[in-house]
């Protein structure tokens, strides 16, 4: 840590004795430090998977690359910071809840597609997901204060567009997503429910397990999760070797609503989808919130609910433990994601037992087709995803 914060304030002290003096070396650190971060934590897809074109008979936006759907819309979003996002609403008619979906740092929406679609039909809810700046067909570059824009850019089209109540919204973050999502969840306090799917700590705890948060860190969820007040799962790999199983461990601990956590045995950073107990245990979460009732005074679930929703000291998480121990560094910032394996024989085996694990057959497709969409996405080149 001590050689980060040195090699960072050599360049900046150098800047500011030729061209800078009106800037504290303070303020030279930050905006450098943040940019630099930005390099590490970001890789939007090059070129995009998709593209984006009008249909002449209807006037609507319509993604290219993609099987076209009738209950998908495709949207052009402005936010507060001036950039234009991508974003895509999947409607399904038996839903009761919207889930707000933050995907990782790889990917883009025309390689979530497909995911998006059948998490709709099979959790029997609304989704929007959407692409950050400088992702897939939004403009802009990707910053960490430009995907806090772009989440509420997204939230609010959900209220103004499709008229989806705070207390009606589940917010999804995957990996390095859990930045904006937790950074709004922890402004909001009537929100349904909150999933966190392999998230990280901060930014430089993926490198290093601090102690403290310093100025220059990037989503410092570890400071945000104590402030919301809605009830959070919380799905991690115990094999994550891009963002160790701890991170997820920490961040559990802190929560104030706490829901039975699950830990993927042998789950790794972007093949989750991939086991059968993903998808029932999403299942478990949202039968569960989707019964529950927000108190009028607008602070979190009712007494009952929270009763209810207790975190129950399951075998899984007594006997599944990390695969690293917490305060384990990580080896380096320029760490490579393994990418998918889908002829691996115990993927394939564990997405054929889907059959005998859902009630519907429709299970094996989320599996094989989650599989085969998030390859290209998910191929980490760096530390956060």
């Amino acid at each position: 840590m001590f050689l980060y914060v040195s090699r960072f304030r050599h360049v900046f002290v150098g800047r500011r004795s030729c061209s800078c003096k009106h800037i504290s070396i303070g303020e030279a650190m930050g905006a450098v430090t943040s940019s630099m971060a930005a390099k590490f934590a970001f890789f939007p897809p090059n070129p995009p998977s998709y593209g984006v074109a009008v249909e002449e008979s209807t006037g609507k936006l319509k993604m290219t690359e993609v099987v076209q759907r009738e209950d998908v819309d495709i949207l052009k979003l402005g936010t507060k910071r001036g950039t234009e996002i991508m974003a895509m609403y999947v409607r399904n008619p038996a839903a009761k809840l919207t889930l707000l979906y933050s995907h990782g740092n790889a990917a883009d929406l025309g390689q979530m597609y497909d995911l998006f679609t059948e998490l709709s039909l099979h959790l029997r809810v609304n989704l929007m997901g959407y692409d950050y700046s400088g992702y897939g067909q939004s403009t802009g570059k990707p910053s960490e204060q430009n995907t806090y824009a772009d989440i509420e850019a997204a939230y609010k089209c959900l209220e103004e567009t499709y008229g989806v109540k705070e207390e009606d919204i589940i917010l999804y973050g995957q990996s390095v997503g859990s930045g904006p999502t937790l950074d709004l969840a922890s402004r909001l306090s009537r929100l349904r429910a909150v999933v966190l799917h392999s998230p990280i700590l901060s930014g430089v705890r993926v490198l290093h397990p601090v102690k403290r948060t310093y100025w220059f860190d990037i989503y410092k969820n570890i400071d945000k999760i104590p402030l919301v007040e809605c009830p959070v799962l919380i799905i991690h790999g115990t094999a994550d070797d891009v963002v160790d199983c701890s991170h997820g461990k920490q961040l559990f601990d802190l929560c104030k609503q706490k829901y039975e956590p699950l830990w993927v045995e042998g789950g790794n950073h972007c093949d989750l989808e991939l086991y059968p107990e993903y998808i029932k245990h999403l299942k478990k979460f949202l039968s569960a919130v989707e019964k529950s009732t927000v108190s009028k005074n607008g602070n979190a679930p009712s007494t009952d609910q929270i009763d209810k929703l207790k975190h129950r000291n399951s075998r899984d998480y007594r006997r599944r433990p990390c695969k690293h121990q917490e305060e384990k560094s990580r080896p380096s910032t320029e760490k490579q994601e393994k990418p998918y394996t889908s002829t691996d024989q115990r993927d394939l085996s564990r997405a054929t037992s889907m059959d005998r694990n859902e009630t519907s057959t429709k299970s094996i497709d989320l599996a094989e087709r989650t599989n085969n969409n998030l390859n290209p996405p998910e191929k980490a080149r760096n530390m956060f995803v």
